[in-house]
This record gives structure tokens, C-alpha cells and sequence, in this order.
């Protein structure tokens, strides 16, 4: 991935909460491309991290993808930032950003021609990396359909392209509205399998959501590899949490590991060195091997049977629900 400056070319308030911006080289010249579920890394003055923007593309044009001369960023102002959220929404047109990327850990797979319709859920801010799957679905002539919710009707982002983009295939849906309130299991109930098989669905949005999408489509048989979701959110304390022991067998230290701290958090505090990459148990990077103890997990990565085996963690997101976590680290 490279690393580069962008100047803002433009900012829209797209709702009270998510404004979008428009990005390009300051001379103008072409961008790498990127693929449907892309992001780029923004570089935020004052954090050691940088935080993590889906690219949004609204046109049905593979060039767009390809060949972008402009990248666009959908940003949703969040109560409890860290910084990230509020860095960019002070940025005005000709302020700079320093990024990296394009990177995609939540690619789209398309269907081949004739098979189901893909069905794309989004949730609030999700609907970043989900419309710009429907625009290269829609560039590749493959079916869709598109669910939309947020918490009120004015809390969706982008729905006159989205419209434009997507016709009859867009559903949206606002808790605040019986009528159109999203009800996971009502759609996966309405899904219709093609050749006994399940579509593929992609979902991105708030925990919940994925969670009930996940849970939902175990429950009615569809196989884990058709299921293709994106967090937004790392690891965050839950009520009753309690600090634990940590021993890294291999290097012999011993760590107390905080309620409100992760194992990674730690282990860097600590001066060591952890594998990771995205801090939200998706992507495997960091899963280490158990010795002793009993793992908390909290990820999307290990399988029923390997959480039950107890022989595995992902560190940047699960925990110990006992006093003492023994790791081969």
C-alpha cells in the first residue's frame, strides 16, 4: 500500500451526522484503484493510529474502479471519538490528509450470471462499503438488492444516488417507522435460495446488526462462507468484564490485563511486538494458541468447534473468563 497526500477537494452534509468528501491528488493526477469494500487509512494528528474510511462509489462504471481521478470518503461524527471523527469533520475544501491504501479486507464476490440476487445490508454509516458493492454489481450486470436502515429517514446517507443507482432493488428501512423497520429475520425469510443454495449476503453496520445477521443465517442453514460482514467498531469493555493474569510462555512475562484493555493494548504497553491487523476479530491475524485458561471469545474468525476446544484466541478482541490466561507467545 502507499502512503500519500490528498487534498479535500469538496464537503457535503449528507445528514445531520454523515458529511462526505470528495478527495484527489493535489496535481490532479490518477489514483491506485480500488475494488467494492476498499478503505483507505487517514493519518490524524495527534493519534498513533490512523483511522479507517470506507471509499464510496456511486457509479456503475468499472473505470470509476479502476482508473478513480477522485476518491470519496463517507464520515459519520461519533459521540465517543477518539479524535478520528472530529478531525475530519473540521476539514475543509483545500485541506490536505496524509493516507494510505487503498486496502480491502471486505471484498465482493459476484455471483456467477443467472445465480441469486446478492443481498446487500447496511446499516447507518455501513452503507459505505455496501453501495459502492451495488455500483460494481450494477457495472457488472449481476442482480441485487439493496436494504438500507438507519434510525429515522433523515439519518440515511446518499439515498437520491442510491435511487438513481439502484431503482426498485433499494429498500430502505427506519427504526422510527413500523411500517419500514428492519426485521432481520423477516429478510432472510424472504430470501429464496436458487438451486437449493443460499445467496451471498454482505452486511455492514452496527454490531448489532451484524450479530442478528450472523446468528439469523446460521440458524436457518446458510452456509458460513455466504455470509460476509464488515465492523466498524474495535473491541470495546462489556458490563462484568474483570482484569486477568496473562502469561507469555515463551518470553516468560507476566501481564495484568485491564477491564477497559486489551490483550494487544497490553502487550504493546509492555514493549512487545503482537501480531495484528484489524483490531476487530474478522481477520485471523493475531490468533494465538491457549496453554491454560479459559478464553472469553468475543470474534468472528474461529469456528463453533474451535471456540469450544478452548485451544485458540484472537488477542486483539477476546478475553479470559478465568483469573489466568496462559498464551505460546
Amino acid at each position: 500500500m502507499r502512503t500519500f497526500e490528498l487534498e479535500v477537494r469538496a464537503v457535503t452534509a449528507e445528514t445531520p451526522l454523515i458529511r462526505a468528501f470528495e478527495l484527489a491528488a493535489p496535481d490532479g493526477a490518477a489514483l491506485p484503484g480500488f475494488s467494492a469494500g476498499a478503505h483507505l487509512k487517514i493519518a490524524v494528528p495527534g493519534l498513533a493510529e490512523p483511522r479507517c474510511y470506507s471509499l464510496i462509489e456511486l457509479a456503475p462504471d468499472a473505470a470509476a474502479f479502476d482508473r478513480p481521478t477522485r476518491y470519496r470518503l463517507g464520515v459519520r461524527i461519533e459521540d465517543a471519538s477518539r479524535g478520528g471523527s472530529r478531525f475530519m469533520h473540521a476539514l475543509k475544501a483545500g485541506d490536505r490528509v496524509t493516507v494510505t491504501g487503498p486496502k480491502n479486507d471486505f471484498p465482493l464476490h459476484a455471483p456467477a450470471s443467472g445465480e441469486a440476487p446478492v443481498v446487500l445490508l447496511a446499516g447507518g454509516i455501513g452503507i459505505t462499503p455496501v453501495a459502492s458493492m451495488a455500483a460494481a454489481l450494477k457495472a457488472a450486470g449481476r442482480p441485487f438488492v439493496l436494504h438500507y436502515s438507519g434510525r429515522s429517514r433523515d439519518q440515511l446517507a446518499f439515498v437520491d444516488e442510491l435511487a438513481a443507482l439502484a431503482g426498485d432493488a433499494l429498500v430502505l428501512h427506519a427504526d422510527d417507522d413500523p411500517m419500514t423497520r428492519l426485521e432481520v429475520g423477516a429478510l432472510l425469510d424472504s430470501v429464496k435460495p436458487t438451486r437449493g443454495e443460499a445467496p451471498h449476503l454482505y452486511v455492514c453496520g452496527p454490531k448489532g446488526m451484524i450479530d442478528a445477521t450472523i446468528d439469523g443465517a446460521k440458524a436457518r442453514g446458510w452456509p458460513a462462507g455466504h455470509v460476509h460482514f464488515e465492523l466498524f467498531a474495535t473491541a470495546a469493555p462489556v458490563a462484568g468484564d474483570q482484569p486477568f493474569e496473562l502469561e507469555l510462555r515463551q518470553s516468560g512475562r507476566i501481564l495484568t490485563v485491564p477491564a477497559d484493555k486489551t490483550i494487544v493494548e497490553v502487550m504493546e504497553a509492555a514493549g512487545c511486538d503482537p501480531m495484528f491487523d484489524c483490531k476487530r476479530g474478522e481477520c485471523g491475524v493475531c490468533t494465538a494458541t491457549v496453554l491454560e485458561g479459559v478464553p472469553d471469545h468475543r470474534d468472528y474468525f474461529l469456528t463453533d468447534s474451535e471456540k469450544a476446544a478452548g485451544k485458540l484466541i484472537q488477542i486483539c478482541i477476546s478475553r479470559a473468563k478465568s483469573a489466568r490466561l496462559v498464551l505460546d507467545l
